[in-house]
């Protein structure tokens, strides 16, 4: 079985770290080059970027900080926000990232997963979703639907459906994020990701609500999640990386155990 992976999200606004609850009431909350250094060191398998404000404020995303955060980590580094073309998420990869991650764009114009994943190979496409619960319809059979830019804009497009296509169109990879659980450390949409997990064969990695190691080891069983992303609990400092990686591992789940030294 492969292992599981611990992921952390740094999310970025105006070249700060930033945490909101459900998307709103967004707070700076330190710096992401100094967090990237810390978490890395304590055995975090993977990294992911998000200039949250880039689609929303229609620009593009801040390269010197994906650059600086890239220099202080040796492990697998994704990064969104604003990438709306090839040439966008070319700069990204040269700055020092190793996977693009498209949202809003993709939404918007779905031939940007294939585009970017024919010039780097689906291995470097993640397709992150952010996922709202609304009432089941014709339209959205499922009872969760896709909003773009930042949770501003519902699309009136069902997640399952788009997960599927998004995997057709050569994404690597998905994270599934629950705008409903976002930052309210009460748990992971246990349902919207075991569904998605049933629906493609890509990995998955859930994000939303993580906020303790028994949420982690519920959605990457319960949730069939092939990682689970975490970045309140950590920013916050009510857990380490390595505190979780060894309760999940005591509970019999596939885990690195890594420790790193400066």
């Amino acid at each position: 079985m492969l292992s599981k992976r611990i992921i952390s999200c740094l999310d970025v606004r105006d070249g700060k770290l930033a945490k909101s609850v459900k998307f709103v009431d967004t707070k700076d909350i330190g710096d992401p080059v100094e967090k990237a250094r810390q978490y890395y060191l304590d055995g975090l398998d993977e990294l992911v970027f998000y200039d949250i404000t880039a689609s929303s404020d229609k620009r593009n995303i801040m390269i010197d900080v994906v650059d600086h955060v890239a220099r202080q980590v040796f492990i697998p580094f994704s990064v969104g926000g604003g990438l709306r073309t090839v040439e966008d998420c070319s700069r990204v990869l040269h700055a020092g990232a190793e996977k693009i991650n498209v949202n809003s764009a993709a939404v918007l114009r779905p031939e940007l997963i294939s585009e970017t994943s024919l010039a780097f190979g689906a291995q470097c496409v993640v397709l992150s979703m952010d996922v709202k619960q609304v009432s089941p319809s014709k339209q959205i059979p499922s009872g969760y639907e896709i909003v773009i830019n930042g949770g501003r804009k519902p699309m009136g497009i069902d997640a399952l459906w788009w997960a599927k296509t998004g995997e057709d169109l050569g994404a690597g990879e998905l994270v599934v994020n629950s705008i409903d659980a976002d930052g309210t450390k009460d748990g992971y949409d246990i349902a919207l990701t075991r569904a998605i997990s049933e629906t493609v064969r890509i990995p998955v990695i859930a994000s939303g609500g993580g906020g303790t190691p028994r949420h982690l080891y519920e959605v990457l069983t319960e949730g069939k999640a092939d990682a689970a992303l975490i970045a309140s609990i950590l920013h916050y400092g009510e857990y380490t990386v390595s505190e979780i990686k060894t309760y999940l591992a005591q509970k019999g789940l596939p885990i690195r155990l890594t420790n790193r030294e400066e």
